[in-house]
């Protein structure tokens, strides 16, 4: 198999890793030089991905931001053969679903809208794994749900990633499970970390903590575009979590006990019953 890979980030990166452990040749377009020099040093990338040999992939993953991606399949679409299939990694889906299946169409190659549901709140290649998404779902969103030879086409060709589960669903369902399990989650943690009194958490904190900051890690342009491309699903996301932390506060400066320990409570059991 030939493997074309987008942008040589984390997970284009991971990709690229995975795919040569599993002994197939990896193409790749990384617009940093040190970053693809270093890739190919490392037995990672085999050659550049380009206008000559584009055609030659059986699959090319692009691995970078929603514009960038839509400008990638804008641009190279002509180049792309009819036997490959491209699939975004991107972390939306709407827009790019939409440009995508409207530039495969026109040039007459196979588009998938896709999202692999792993990472670290680390990113570029130097933190790249082969093994990131094993066990992991991905996500897809095909041009058409009923046809078989597609799907199980598809899973062959991402078997050197060693995913768990594909998941099939519409751009529009994806953008709105997203913005409330990873989006949100972001914001929030973003927003936890800038008490004053973070500053001072050194020896007062343990996993609480850990797991509420993690996140706060993150690449401000990458996410910023995100949330942005998904801003309807995620204000909505940010309005009910609002409204919820009011109803806490509320209780709280009551004193009002038993209010609060209803909430905690159906809060415990909706862990419970969600995640089992």
């Amino acid at each position: 198999m030939i493997a074309g890979i987008v942008g040589l980030g984390l997970i284009g990166g991971s990709f690229a890793k995975a795919y040569k452990a599993a002994g197939h040749t990896v193409l790749a377009l990384e617009k940093d030089s040190s970053v693809f020099g270093f890739a190919k040093l490392s037995g990672a990338v085999d050659d550049k991905l380009t206008d000559e040999n584009i055609d030659r992939c059986d699959i090319i993953l692009v691995c970078v931001y929603p514009a960038a991606a839509v400008e990638f399949l804008k641009t190279k679409g002509s180049l792309i053969s009819q036997k490959t299939i491209v699939i975004d990694c991107c972390g939306t889906k709407r827009n790019i679903v939409s440009e995508g299946f409207k530039t495969a169409k026109k040039y007459n190659f196979t588009y998938v809208g896709g999202h692999p549901m792993a990472g670290t709140h680390n990113s570029g290649f130097k933190y790249a794994k082969e093994n990131l998404f094993y066990r992991a779902p991905m996500v897809i969103v095909p041009p058409t749900f009923d046809d078989i030879e597609l799907y199980e086409k598809i899973k062959e060709l991402l078997s050197p990633a060693k995913f768990g589960t594909i998941t099939v669903t519409t751009a529009e369902k994806h953008d709105e499970m997203i913005a409330f399990t990873s989006q949100l989650a972001h914001v929030v943690s973003s927003a936890y970390i800038k008490s004053p009194t973070a500053i001072a958490h050194k020896g007062f904190s343990a996993g609480s903590y850990k797991d509420m900051t993690r996140v706060a890690w993150l690449n401000p342009e990458m996410w910023a575009e995100l949330f942005l491309d998904n801003k309807d699903y995620l204000v909505n996301e940010i309005d009910i979590i609002i409204k919820n932390l009011e109803d806490y506060k509320s209780a709280i400066e009551k004193g009002d006990r038993e209010t609060l320990i209803k909430l905690l409570d159906d809060g415990r059991k909706l862990k419970e019953k969600v995640d089992g």
